[in-house]
């Protein structure tokens, strides 16, 4: 980013380069997304994702910008011939019916979901659920991970799950534009993604990327890889509600630079 000296300058009223910069780390982004296959498109027949969207093709531990490099690559290269492709002998087919059964099933999933959250009449708002989950995904799958803290972090975040569908408290109505409705869907969202990551982190029992665990790490404190066992793409099937998600393993294959220890030496 080549203005970022002087927005540190400007937000701080610090100059850079006459005193330390104040960094702070952080997790970015989820590092994954949706699977897709070669053409972008996921298990869901006609449904794409592309860029941040899906899973990724930058590893664990990719700088900020990969992702736009991410979404300008898959939506300017890959995703005008995929999609088009895909598209190009579907033109006869006719829209379909709002009276379908699948379309009425749909429908109905989707409204009772929105009825259950609008009918909960609680206390706490969406946002104050939301910053809880962020403190637990902060403190127990952060920088840096242990067994202990991601079993604890799973048992909060099931705990704070169940105290959201107990107490949420939705302001406006389901019939116009409602942010908070909109938030509570995502925080209930979050929920999964939250679990999901957990169990991931959980799973993989070495430091690898910017996955580290305590347990894993060399004499001098540096990640210890475990290629024999994880080197592979961990596919998460949701398998429904309240259930274990299935993994998929999908082999990394690595022909011209092999994978080597990181030292941040």
């Amino acid at each position: 980013y080549g203005n970022l000296v002087d927005l540190y300058q400007k937000n701080t009223g610090e100059k850079p380069y006459e005193q330390p910069m104040k960094i702070y780390p952080a997790g970015h982004y989820t590092k994954g997304g949706l699977w897709v296959d070669y053409n972008l498109m996921t298990t869901i027949h006609g449904l794409f994702a592309i860029g941040e969207a899906n899973f990724s093709d930058h590893g664990a531990n990719r700088l900020g910008a990969s992702s736009l490099l991410q979404g300008c690559t898959d939506g300017y290269f890959i995703l005008p011939y995929t999609i088009s492709d895909y598209l190009a002998d579907k033109i006869s087919i006719k829209p379909l019916s709002l009276d379908d059964p699948e379309f009425q099933k749909t429908e109905k999933e989707v409204m009772d979901r929105i009825e259950r959250l609008m009918n909960i009449k609680g206390k706490t708002t969406p946002l104050t659920f939301h910053k809880e989950l962020g403190k637990i995904m902060w403190n127990y799958a952060g920088m840096v991970r242990n067994e202990q803290g991601l079993k604890q972090g799973l048992k909060e975040v099931s705990e704070l799950e169940e105290q959201f569908y107990k107490d949420l408290k939705i302001t406006g109505s389901k019939h116009d534009i409602n942010q908070t409705l909109e938030r509570a869907l995502r925080v209930a969202d979050s929920f999964e993604i939250a679990r999901l990551i957990l169990h991931d982190a959980l799973n993989r029992k070495e430091s690898c990327g910017a996955h580290f665990r305590e347990e894993y790490q060399t004499e001098d404190g540096e990640p210890l890889r475990n290629d024999e066992e994880f080197m592979y793409v961990a596919a998460w099937e949701y398998t429904g509600e309240d259930k274990e998600p299935i993994l998929h393993k999908e082999e990394l294959k690595y022909e011209f630079v092999k994978p080597t220890q990181r030292s941040y030496k």
